[in-house]
Order: C-alpha cells, then structure tokens, then sequence
C-alpha cells in the first residue's frame, strides 16, 4: 500500500471510493484486510486452499456489490459478507455429502429404478438421517465423519481414539447395516404408496 494512504481512515477510502468511482480506492481497502478476511476464512473452512480461492470470491463479489450500498463501517460489513460466505460453502458442501452419501449407498443396492425413484425425492436425505440414526453409536460417528465430514481413517482414528482396524471396520459395517435399513425403509415406502393407490 502506498505510504500516503496508510494513515488514512476506512471512512477516508471509502468515500474517495464512492465519489470518484475509482476502484484504486477499494484496492487499498481490501489489501488492509486481507488477512482478516483469509483467517475467517480458515476458521470456518479449515482449507488453506479453499480459504484463499474464498478470498478471491469475497473480493470480487465486494467491488461488484460496495458501489449499491452506502457502507459506512468497512471493516464490519466485510467481515460480515465473508461469514456469510463461508457458511454458505459449508451448507453446499453438507447437502452435496449427504447427496454423495445417498448416491453410494443406493448404487451398492444395484436397483437402479429404485435409485432413480430415491434420488428424485427429498425423502432420500430424510431417510438416510433416520437410517443413520439407527446404526450403533461408533458406526454412526464412524459413518458421519468418513462421509459428511470428508475425514481420512487416519484422521478418525485420531479423533475418536479406535484403531484403523476398527476404523475400517465400522465404516463397513456401518454402510452394510445402512444399506439394510434403507432398503427396508424404501420397502416399506412403496407399500404405503400402493396402499394409498
């Protein structure tokens, strides 16, 4: 950042900003928060990558919004836009797993109309809650953190203290046992549906 601007205020760049329409001004803006913004990022996303990439993002979604609000507290509004998009990614990311998860199960099935059927209603992700709810606690946390949280065996075993065998183990059993449930669960859902027929 050039010295001459160091010592100005927020406010200062942001009205520079908002009465020469010069992006130059917001430049110097978001380069005296850019740590700010990718340590929020880190917090929430835990990926180095991801977090700069979301930097990027947040950047480029603040030049083209500032100019339609008349933001008189930079540093809030900033941080409350990069919050905001980091949940964001968090929920896409939670709905996409639980759908991957669905998708793998249901593929192991083989019944592809079945699938098909599964993966066109919203029942898919409430069924698989249901299901996961049944399995034994250790399947359940084993399955939650392999699947929904992306964490590695060696990660799991760190974190719940069993060893990479019963790791695996679980994972296994866990989705056999998912499997079953499911299955009887969709059973059940179709013989409800022909009975209201």
């Amino acid at each position: 950042m050039k010295a001459e601007f160091r010592n100005m205020t927020d406010y200062e760049l942001l009205e520079r900003f908002f009465t020469e329409k010069n992006n130059e001004w917001l430049g110097y803006l978001l380069e005296r928060y850019t740590l700010l913004v990718l340590g929020v990022c880190m917090k929430y996303l835990k990926d180095e990558e991801e977090a700069k990439d979301s930097v990027q993002q947040i950047f480029l979604k603040v030049i083209q919004e500032l100019h339609k609000y008349k933001v008189e507290y930079f540093k809030s509004w900033l941080y409350m836009i990069t919050k905001n998009h980091c949940l964001m990614k968090l929920r896409e990311k939670q709905v996409k797993s639980k759908k991957e998860i669905s998708e793998h199960v249901i593929t192991l099935t083989g019944q592809e109309t079945v699938r098909q059927q599964f993966l066109e209603t919203d029942l898919s992700l409430e069924l698989m809650q249901e299901c996961l709810k049944e399995l034994n606690a250790e399947q359940q946390r084993c399955i939650t953190l392999f699947y929904l949280e992306k964490k590695s065996y060696q990660q799991i075993s760190g974190l719940t203290g069993y060893t990479m065998m019963q790791v695996k183990s679980y994972i296994q059993n866990g989705k056999r046992n998912l499997r079953i449930l499911l299955e009887k669960k969709l059973k059940n859902q179709m013989l409800k549906k022909s009975d209201e027929r």
